[in-house]
C-alpha cells in the first residue's frame, strides 16, 4: 500500500488522450488534458495497469491525486478515480510480480517532441513525440540531452522496442537531430 493517503492530496481533473508505454511495453501513465491549455502528464506505476486499462479508456474523464516532484512537470498518481467511480488506488506491487514477455525489435522514430517524459520523482526519462511514439531513455542519459527531448525538438532515436495496442515504444539506443544523424547513447 502506498504510505500516502490519497484523500489528503488534491485531484486534478481532466479527460485522459492517450496512455505512455515504459521500455517493456507496460503502461506507466497517460497524458490527460486538464483545464489548463497545457497536457498533464501523469505517472502511474506499471502495477496499476490491469485495474487502470479495466476502468478507464482513452477520452474518459477522470480525477487524479497525487504529488507534483519539485523537478519535473507531472502528477505522479496514488490514485485515479474513473468515469465509472472506480477508484484505482497505487496499493504497491505484488512481490512476484514480473515484466509481460512482450517480444522486442529494432524500431527506429523520429519526429517533433510534444512533451518530455518524467520518472515519478521528476527525473528526465524520454519523450512522446507528435506521432504518439514514446522514446524511452535512461535518467542519466536524458539528463544529457534536454535540448533533444524539449518540447518541438527535432530527434531519431533506434533502440529496441515494442508495439501493443495501447502504442508504440522505443528503448532508444542511439540518438541524434535526424536518422542521418544517430549517436550512440
Amino acid at each position: 500500500m502506498h504510505w500516502i493517503d490519497p484523500d489528503c492530496l488534491p485531484e486534478v481533473k481532466g479527460t485522459v488522450e492517450r496512455f505512455l508505454l515504459n521500455p517493456h511495453g507496460e503502461i506507466d501513465g497517460f497524458v490527460m488534458n486538464g483545464d489548463a491549455q497545457a497536457p498533464v502528464l501523469v505517472h502511474t506505476p506499471p502495477h496499476m495497469e490491469a485495474e487502470l486499462t479495466r476502468h478507464v479508456k482513452a477520452g474518459d474523464a477522470v480525477g487524479v491525486r497525487g504529488v507534483r516532484p519539485r523537478k519535473g512537470h507531472l502528477i505522479a498518481a496514488v490514485a485515479v478515480t474513473a468515469t465509472d467511480g472506480a477508484r484505482i488506488v497505487d496499493q504497491g506491487p505484488e512481490h512476484d510480480r514480473r515484466h509481460p514477455k512482450l517480444e522486442k525489435r529494432k524500431l527506429s522514430a523520429e519526429g517533433t517532441v510534444r512533451l518530455p517524459l518524467f520518472g515519478p520523482k521528476g527525473e528526465l526519462r524520454g519523450a512522446l513525440l507528435a506521432d504518439g511514439t514514446v522514446i524511452r531513455i535512461g535518467p542519466k542519459e536524458a539528463e544529457q540531452l534536454v535540448g533533444l527531448l524539449a518540447p518541438n525538438a527535432m530527434v531519431a532515436v533506434r533502440g529496441d522496442g515494442v508495439e501493443t495496442k495501447h502504442g508504440r515504444v522505443v528503448d532508444a539506443k542511439e540518438v541524434g537531430t535526424s536518422s542521418r544523424d544517430l549517436h550512440p547513447i
